[in-house]
């Protein structure tokens, strides 16, 4: 599905932010990029959705090279991908069910459609009968949720987070982290940056370890199956 071959990320003043790395994510693949603050994980992801470009090497999507990617053809490739911020960026002037709604606003869905898909999304991360509310109302959690719905809801095959619990405490940390793994579950492959090793541990897939822009090692773990409530198949 995607595959860095020998990435380089330099940035003005010659600061090397990922330096030859090499990582192949397969569909299903539920993977935790962790390091040091520094290390590369937010990078790899802004590569990945073309908010970035490689600097030396190829970034491979489904064997298109997609650093050389004409501008033009960009939101089209970012329908494709989910994306889940540390501080949510919802619109505060807008109520959880049209924050959820944008992308698919964006892609020009009937009204009826639009209105079907984010009901779906919200009853998914436990948020229906709440989507006429702001996000100045509702709690961090909560707004993390409305986050992941507005990042679910136009069905994409892969979801990069950032952070996503950064600013949660550990059990709504430990929610969203299952939430997730919920996702993985019904086919959706994920791509998360973290700095907590021990609950990604808690979750199991893939652990990607950064270190001053290098890849520095990868070991699997394996964790007790979560319950797919909530969640219905793609």
């Amino acid at each position: 599905m995607i595959q860095l071959d020998r990435v380089t990320k330099l940035y003005r003043g010659g600061r090397e932010a990922l330096r030859d790395v090499s990582l192949d994510i397969n569909p299903g693949d539920m993977i935790f990029l962790t390091g040091h603050s520094g290390a590369g994980k937010s990078t790899i992801l802004k590569l990945i959705a073309l908010i970035e470009r490689p600097t030396r090497g190829q970034l491979l999507v489904d064997g298109r090279n997609i650093g050389r990617l004409p501008s033009g053809d960009i939101p089209a490739y970012r329908r494709q991908i989910g994306m889940v911020f540390q501080d949510h960026k919802l619109l505060e002037d807008r109520s959880a069910f049209d924050n959820v709604a944008l992308p698919l606003v964006i892609a020009g869905l009937t009204r009826r459609e639009t209105d079907k898909r984010v009901r779906a999304a919200l009853d998914q991360v436990g948020l229906l009968g709440k989507e006429r509310q702001s996000p100045a109302t509702l709690s961090a959690g909560e707004q993390q949720r409305v986050g992941i719905a507005r990042a679910v809801v136009a069905r994409p095959r892969l979801l990069i987070a950032d952070e996503p619990t950064g600013n949660l405490d550990g059990e709504l940390s430990m929610e969203i982290m299952q939430l997730f793994r919920r996702f993985n579950q019904v086919g959706v492959t994920m791509l998360i940056a973290t700095h907590d090793l021990a609950l990604a541990g808690r979750i199991g897939g893939r652990h990607v370890v950064l270190s001053q822009g290098e890849l520095a090692r990868e070991e699997t773990s394996v964790a007790a199956p979560q319950p797919a409530a909530g969640v219905r198949s793609r």
